[in-house]
């Protein structure tokens, strides 16, 4: 058989839905231009942070669908997936899983001590997400809690330490990805109870679940506009959390409506609201903000 390198690279893109990244990078590249604050950054450092959230979030991808195979072929929402239909074999799966593992590790090493030493730990949760719905409803915080390491891991990157003004930003990227996984998971409420899978939709049904949803995002708000004085950020910033609020709030009405309004809620709005963040917040740091 000939080799196609183009081919693999779009099995890959395809695996681990690469386009996803949207939701990921801008929060992760909020801590590392807030981080700058505090430490220079360097050509280096950026090069190795994109490489070790790239990889992070790669292995977390090839691991669902390595873990989720027979489920993802009994559910026609996912039974196009490439694991499933034969497009990506498992020995090539576990191989791009392994590579993206050791690249996060070897990226870890090259950014600072404490990077490395926390590298197995991020990777133990990241991938033990991927097994969180056979046996707790709680799977959507724990996503949640992958999706912070990012902008964490960003800020320890540059500054070589922790703050917990970073960690009010993860947290509240975190409950962003925690409302709007839990709409995502509306999709599969039938699903989920046929197969025994654990989610807070298939537990608490539909119209509990977007009230938790709704919470979620009402949270994320104060999150973000509690950022404001803890980093000095001006009105500019301020501007942007509150065109953030409005989206989500905009989701939200729009799952209320129709389930069938959930695709568009999740990509379209959440990747407006990430992209939004980040632009509002570079502005606001560009032109001084309120120092």
């Amino acid at each position: 058989m000939a080799l196609n390198p183009g081919g693999r690279l779009k099995d890959f893109g395809d695996l681990v839905k690469f386009s996803h990244t949207i939701f990921l990078f801008p929060f992760a590249l909020s801590a590392l231009l807030l981080a700058t604050r505090e430490h220079p950054l360097t050509v280096g450092i950026f090069f190795w942070v994109v490489v070790a959230l790239v990889a992070a979030r790669s292995a977390a991808m090839i691991m669902n669908r390595i873990a989720d195979r027979r489920y993802d072929a009994l559910n026609p929402r996912t039974a196009m997936r490439p694991l499933v239909t034969g497009r990506v074999s498992p020995a090539l799966a576990w191989a791009w899983l392994v590579l993206a593992c050791a690249l996060l590790v070897l990226a870890a090493a090259m950014l600072n001590p404490l990077c490395l030493r926390l590298s197995p730990v991020a990777l133990a949760w990241v991938l033990g997400y991927s097994f969180t719905k056979r046996f707790t409803w709680l799977c959507h915080l724990w996503l949640g809690l992958a999706t912070a390491l990012a902008p964490l891991g960003a800020w320890i990157a540059v500054t070589g330490a922790w703050d917990w003004r970073a960690a009010v930003l993860a947290g509240a990227a975190a409950l962003w990805v925690v409302g709007f996984d839990v709409i995502y998971a509306c999709q599969d409420i039938e699903f989920d109870t046929s197969q025994c899978l654990h989610s807070l939709p298939a537990r608490l049904g539909l119209e509990r679940a977007l009230w938790v949803s709704r919470g979620m995002h009402a949270l994320t708000i104060l999150g973000f506009f509690a950022l404001a004085p803890l980093f000095n950020l001006g009105d500019i910033y301020l501007l942007g959390s509150g065109v953030v609020a409005l989206a989500l709030v905009v989701e939200q009405a729009l799952v209320a409506v129709k389930r069938a309004n959930i695709p568009m809620a999740f990509f379209t709005v959440n990747g407006f609201v990430s992209i939004a963040f980040l632009v509002f917040l570079i502005l606001d740091l560009w032109l001084g903000g309120a120092a």
